[in-house]
């Protein structure tokens, strides 16, 4: 199933299937999202729960049991639930279950709300803790922006000037590797050797918004105040992914006890986590 909501400026359409965006159209029927072509990447939007990245051995120890919980989570392979609609705005719930506690042991439940204003199209994260324990976790937004045409006609601007260190992916984990990315001024120019080694990771990174400009002329823009960590990832595609994040993959010499997990967010019994980002068009 598809919810689709709309304002004057933009139509969105979510799919309850992973409460994943898999559309984001202006009035003159301009498609920003990546269409999902399994040829290079079959996702458009994915939510990344209960974990973002990759765990060691795809596995963590929580009470003497040891449970085995796949790359970025399962929370976008499931069916969501929507819970509450307007003409331009959406809240769709993911509630833990039998199925859900055999990979990560806790209670939980999941909203995605998204929200049309203006020309921004705003994405909020509630994660409620119905458990008696605290419960480790980590969320992220894994957005995939729509490039048509030579890949090197589009860069990006970052908000703030500097350069940049990310850390190196060693079999989808984080290394003890960083390099450094060198931009001009704010302005990093994209070219598919940027990712050979896969993603470009960044932890507690500065700029709190990224622009895409094609030619120089800015186009969209992605503003995650909230979210302290960050990826950006292409598979050698027609499509940058622009991922604001809590958190990130284990690390190499990872020891797999999931409340040590770097990165991870722990919530309280029966608090409230929430985070926003918004997808602004220019």
């Amino acid at each position: 199933m598809i919810t689709t909501i709309s304002n004057s400026f933009l139509t969105a359409q979510i799919k309850h299937l992973g409460a994943e965006l898999s559309s984001l159209k202006d009035n003159s029927n301009k498609e920003y999202i990546w269409n999902g072509n399994p040829d290079f990447w079959g996702k458009h939007s994915p939510v990344l729960f209960p974990i973002v990245g990759t765990l060691k051995n795809n596995s963590f120890q929580y009470k003497d049991a040891q449970y085995q919980l796949s790359r970025h989570g399962f929370a976008r392979e499931m069916e969501f639930e929507l819970i509450d609609k307007q003409e331009n705005k959406s809240t769709f719930s993911l509630v833990s279950s039998p199925k859900t506690k055999e990979k990560y042991p806790f209670d939980f439940d999941l909203h995605l709300i998204y929200t049309l204003e203006n020309k921004s199209l705003k994405i909020e994260y509630k994660v409620f803790n119905n458990g008696e324990t605290k419960m480790p976790f980590s969320i992220g937004a894994h957005p995939a922006f729509d490039l048509p045409g030579d890949f090197e006609n589009y860069s990006l601007t970052f908000e703030k000037e500097g350069t940049l260190n990310y850390y190196i992916l060693e079999d989808g984990l984080i290394s003890n590797t960083t390099d450094e990315l060198h931009l001009d001024k704010n302005k990093l120019p994209l070219n598919y050797e940027l990712f050979k080694n896969d993603a470009l990771v960044f932890k507690n990174i500065d700029s709190k918004s990224i622009t895409i400009l094609e030619k120089s002329k800015p186009f969209l823009k992605v503003n995650y105040t909230d979210f302290p960590d960050l990826g950006i990832w292409t598979p050698n595609a027609p499509f940058i992914c622009i991922e604001p994040w809590f958190g990130y993959s284990d690390t190499v010499d990872k020891s797999g006890d999931l409340f040590d997990k770097e990165g991870i967010q722990l919530l309280e019994p029966k608090a409230v986590f929430h985070s926003e980002f918004s997808i602004e068009i220019l």
